[in-house]
């Protein structure tokens, strides 16, 4: 809808030698004022020798000699804005729009390529909400390209070796006799190797000669030169990788390529010896470094002295990788906890020094930690919240709050762990990505108010007036809308509607704005805040208006105005992650 306003606006301003490309418009927080509204005139009366609304009155007089047929009204607020107003009837035919069009409604087309790595577990380790935190952020930052056209693959990089690994190893070859059967549950298997590596740590930290020996076996497994080592390290990484399948499909993620760690430590070490050669890198005390002092930045160590990849040379492997294998990609988007963003600072520049197509187009986006009362999770002490466990707890809290509404047993657990995936996806990207999130379960699964369940109620509920509307026989609204207002008697062929647009109507509309902003900033909470509003104007005009009463003569509208509500919530959820059951 910007698109009615913008490219007038700018051909005005240019007219008054204001550079257009400065030019935003914005949605006044006071629907009163008009349905979109600039501050241009006060961003550059000063430079113009003028006072903002002398300005602003230069600009609407230019305006107006090619002001679009959509427009009511401009005019001037407050200290210098403009506001515009649209004229009721666009907002109709938009909604009829969207119910022709389909369920396409918000999306856009491009003709980019990028890729979205981001979740990169830890075998023999748990799937904590880390984990799941990056799973969420990632997922929806990938679906926010892709609604606009962009051809997105997924990749995610679990790490598969390193010395966690060996810290597992040393502790399970200690308890062989109680590792799990074959037929074990999953879940048991890798709560097993949760255990294990927790042990693990301590004996590493505890004592000398422990620490020795597991540095020893980690050798042993990056050489894979024991059989015995190597079976017992399939059997674990089988059960992780295994285990991450299973909360993916449940989550709604599906990764088009994974790459692994031990694959790349090879390749990176590679690349790492032929920037040494280059000057890239250097040698310090026996290992391979970057100086990041010398591009304000800080040293990491890319082999050590051991001669040994570290994670820094494997992540060169894996974006070097990346690019070769996807070589038409036009952005490379790595997310992780906003604890690395340093780290990624230099790895983006060690990149760029070495390939400046692959250093330019990668970007890091660090995201903040979920945090509870008892403060930071901590998977080194073993008090770590795993993610399986918090989506257990929040589906057992809306399974009690759903109990006695006459579900099945099989469908009161579908829904409940539908509206507990969508509650904890919600509260993780209703704010800026960098942020911390603090959980707070009891907010997080209520039907009313800034939640996810709220999001997912009014689609159910909007889709039961839809059948209700079926059932009496009451078609949406198909027929044309004439004149300059929106209102006129019925003639043939012609939609009766209400004599003024409502706010669910100008608010559904901005949909394919909304979008493109959450795309362009890397910003999702725009969308779930958007979602809020818009299920909060559906509420309110599902109590103020009959929608499904065949004798109502604005019902085929009302009813055309629900399936585009639903089509835009719908879509707007399906860009958070979040499912919709069937009921509540």
């Amino acid at each position: 809808m910007k698109k009615i306003v913008l490219p007038g606006l700018k051909t005005a301003v240019s007219r008054l030698d204001i550079d257009p490309e400065t030019v935003k418009i914005d949605y006044p927080e006071n629907p009163d004022h008009g349905d979109f509204s600039t501050n241009v005139a006060m961003a550059h009366a000063k430079r113009l020798g003028m006072s903002p609304k002398v300005l602003a009155e230069k600009i609407i007089e230019e305006y107006k000699k090619n002001m679009p047929a959509e427009i009511e009204s401009v005019s001037i607020a407050g200290p210098g804005f403009i506001n515009f107003k649209l004229k009721d009837k666009v907002f109709s035919e938009e909604i009829i729009s969207i119910v022709k069009g389909g369920a396409e409604y918000g999306w856009g087309t491009s003709d980019k390529n990028a890729i979205f790595e981001y979740t990169d577990p830890n075998t023999f380790k748990v799937f904590h909400i880390g984990h799941l935190m990056s799973n969420a952020i990632g997922e929806s930052l990938s679906r926010l390209d892709q609604s606009q056209g962009v051809s997105v693959t997924r990749i995610c990089y679990p790490s598969d070796i390193g010395l966690h690994i060996a810290k597992s190893l040393w502790a399970m070859e200690k308890h062989r006799s109680d590792i799990p059967v074959d037929s074990s549950p999953i879940q048991e298997k890798t709560a097993f190797l949760g255990k294990m590596y927790v042990e693990g740590v301590q004996a590493y930290e505890a004592d000398v000669s422990n620490k020795d020996d597991i540095d020893a076996l980690n050798r042993v497994i990056y050489e894979r030169s024991s059989p015995t080592v190597n079976a017992l390290y399939e059997k674990g990484r089988g059960w992780s990788l295994e285990h991450f399948e299973l909360l993916y499909k449940r989550l709604g993620t599906k990764f088009d390529e994974t790459f692994f760690e031990s694959d790349m430590a090879s390749v990176g070490l590679e690349i790492a010896k032929k920037f040494l050669a280059s000057g890239v890198l250097v040698e310090s005390e026996g290992a391979v470094v970057f100086r990041g002092e010398d591009h304000g930045l800080h040293t990491r160590v890319f082999v050590s002295s051991k001669g040994l990849p570290t994670y820094e040379a494997k992540e060169l492997g894996l974006n070097i990788t990346k690019f070769k294998k996807y070589p038409g990609t036009d952005e490379s988007v790595i997310i992780t906890a906003s604890e690395q963003n340093d780290y990624f600072k230099v790895l983006k520049k060690v990149l760029t020094l070495i390939d400046e197509n692959v250093g330019s187009k990668t970007r890091h986006i660090g995201h903040g930690m979920m945090r509870f009362a008892s403060g930071k999770m901590s998977s080194r002490t073993g008090k770590v919240v795993t993610a399986e466990e918090l989506l257990s707890d929040i589906s057992g809290m809306v399974s009690a709050k759903i109990a006695n509404r006459g579900f099945s047993a099989e469908e009161a657990e579908e829904i409940s762990d539908i509206i507990a995936i969508g509650a904890i996806k919600y509260t993780i990207l209703r704010q800026a990505i960098g942020g911390d999130v603090i959980f707070d379960s009891s907010a997080s699964i209520s039907f009313e108010g800034d939640s996810g369940p709220y999001l997912q109620y009014a689609v159910v509920r909007a889709k039961s007036v839809l059948e209700k509307a079926k059932q009496q026989g009451i078609e949406e609204g198909k027929g044309t809308i004439s004149g300059s207002k929106r209102w006129s008697k019925k003639g043939d062929g012609e939609l009766l509607l209400p004599k003024e647009a409502s706010l669910l109507e100008k608010l559904i509309t901005r949909f394919p704005d909304i979008l493109e902003r959450a795309r362009a900033e890397y910003a999702p909470q725009h969308v779930a805040n958007y979602l809020i509003n818009l299920a909060g104007a559906f509420n309110s005009y599902y109590g103020n208006n009959v929608i499904a009463d065949k004798k109502e003569p604005f019902a085929p509208y009302r009813v055309s105005l629900t399936k585009a509500f639903v089509t835009t919530m719908t879509n707007g959820l399906w860009i958070l992650g979040i499912k919709v059951p069937k009921r509540m």
